[in-house]
């Protein structure tokens, strides 16, 4: 079987990763993920909460989108209180250049967002749990 298909491979791979490195890069998608482009009402109260989460275990935020105004993505980022750490821009130096933007995760309504908003979700839990058992 290939490795990721096992039930909780990739969370345990975050885990892992998380705990290397005490911080995770997290990309996440803008329209259909943290704004309603489409204008039919939705809100994303879930996914912001979760980014929210994301900052305060140290995580970076990269906003990855095709949206044409990055100006308007910012203010927009900003203005919902959104944490970010750049936009369209690489989370960390890999020391080499890539077409593939970095990431541990990515947040995005095209990209399976279930189960990676419950994956990132079950990370800040057991990140905190652990924190707090340390203390």
């Amino acid at each position: 079987m290939d490795e990721f298909l096992i039930p909780n491979a990739s969370l345990n791979r975050l885990v892992d990763e998380y705990e290397k490195y005490g911080s995770l890069v997290i990309g996440f998608d803008f329209d259909g993920t943290v704004n309603d482009f489409h204008q039919k009402g939705w809100r994303y109260y879930h996914v912001i909460d979760l980014l929210r989460d994301l900052k305060s275990i140290n995580c970076k935020l990269i906003c990855w989108t095709a949206y044409h105004d990055l100006e308007y993505v910012r203010q927009y980022l900003e203005s919902a209180m959104i944490p970010f750490d750049g936009i369209n821009e690489e989370g960390i130096n890999l020391g080499y250049k890539t077409q593939k933007p970095f990431f541990s995760a990515l947040l995005d309504d095209r990209a399976g967002l279930l189960q990676v908003y419950t994956e990132l979700s079950t990370l800040v839990k057991i990140i905190r749990l652990k924190k707090q058992n340390d203390v």
